[in-house]
This record gives structure tokens, sequence and C-alpha cells, in this order.
């Protein structure tokens, strides 16, 4: 009979907290799955929206929004290669989480002065706590 490790299940967390967490894996699995991916002004629109519908199949999305800003891209190729790969600088993602009353409202988006994407914390909402 083989032993098993127990897992700490580490401390509980508020409903706040859980949505919070829920959100950052929901824009981490944005930005880490679709990078790297084909888009030309054309075809921008319909991958964004392609982006909201399967990220809104995902518990406890209430909206997705996603922008793809493909002036913000590296040259482009010529003919039937002119376009561009997504990356960081074009992708914008404003995402609402909700279980129950409490909610939660994030964005990632890229920062110029930073050469980064960040996400941010745009609101939590829910019983005693207000943003």
């Amino acid at each position: 009979m083989r032993a098993t490790a127990r897992v700490p299940s580490g401390p509980p967390l508020s409903p706040r907290e859980r949505l919070l967490f829920e959100a950052g894996i929901k824009l981490g699995g944005v930005f880490h799955q679709y990078l790297g991916i084909p888009v030309t002004a054309r075809t921008a629109p319909a991958l964004a929206r392609a982006i909201e519908a399967a990220v809104g199949l995902q518990p406890f999305v209430q909206t997705v929004r996603v922008r793809i800003d493909v002036t913000r891209g590296g040259k482009t190729g010529r003919g039937r290669y002119a376009y561009r790969y997504l990356v960081p600088e074009m992708l914008t993602v404003t995402l609402r989480v909700r279980e129950g009353r409490h909610t939660v409202a994030v964005r990632l988006e890229y920062r110029p002065e930073l050469r980064y994407p960040l996400m941010r914390v745009l609101a939590t909402g829910g019983p005693g706590k207000r943003r």
C-alpha cells in the first residue's frame, strides 16, 4: 500500500479573493493562448469575438471584452503574407466575473512606459465591500 502525500489546502479565501484568482487565471490564459496567432485589420474583430466567446464559456464570467489594435504590431510581410502576429501591445481584455452577489472587474493591457502587459483590478463589489 502506497502512502499518499497530503497537500495543504491553504488558507480559506473570501468570495472576493476567489474571484480575483479566477479573473487572473482567465486573463493569463488569454494572454498565453493567443499570442503569436496571425492577425490582420480584417481578421482582428473576428479573432476578438472568438476569444470573447471562448472565455465566456468559463465559470463565473459575466462579461468579457477583447480589443485588438493591429496598428501596434510590428511590420507585416507583403502580398499574401501581409499580416502580423498578435503581440502583447495589441491586446486589451476587460473581464467581469461574478459569483452570487460578489463581482470583480479586471483588465489586461499593455503599458508602454513599462514595455510590459499588466493585469489590474478595476473594481470589486459585494456584501460589505465596495470599490
